[in-house]
């Protein structure tokens, strides 16, 4: 069985650093696109970054310049480096990996979420 696990969520200062891990395991071919979403209290989910299998890359407007996202495809990993964190990056991190298993099959999942919160 396919899963994935987040880890880096914390509570930070205003300008402070958080670097976010997404792991996928169990029988998997590869990862195709992969992405970071959040989701702050009585807001949608939004987008936050993403990152295609030859490591095109994708921002939203308030990630740009502050945030990067990157794959190890040994490891099966995705990363968000979050840098100059604001109040206003308070949310729930989720990860979302479309993935080839090694049945041929696409699979997308969704990772249980990591909270990051940030206190100014």
């Amino acid at each position: 069985q396919v899963q994935l696990v987040e880890s880096g969520g914390g509570l930070v200062q205003n300008g402070e650093s958080l670097r976010l891990s997404c792991a996928a395991s169990g029988s998997i071919l590869r990862i195709n696109v992969a992405g970071w979403y959040r989701q702050a209290p009585g807001k949608q989910r939004e987008l936050v970054a993403s990152i295609t299998s030859d490591d095109n890359t994708n921002y939203a407007d308030s990630a740009k310049g502050r945030f990067t996202i990157s794959r190890d495809n040994a490891k099966k990993r995705v990363y968000l480096q979050m840098n100059s964190l604001k109040a206003e990056d308070t949310a729930v991190y989720y990860c979302n990996v479309d993935l080839t298993d090694r049945t041929f099959s696409r699979q997308v999942l969704w990772g249980q979420g990591t909270q990051v919160t940030v206190s100014s």
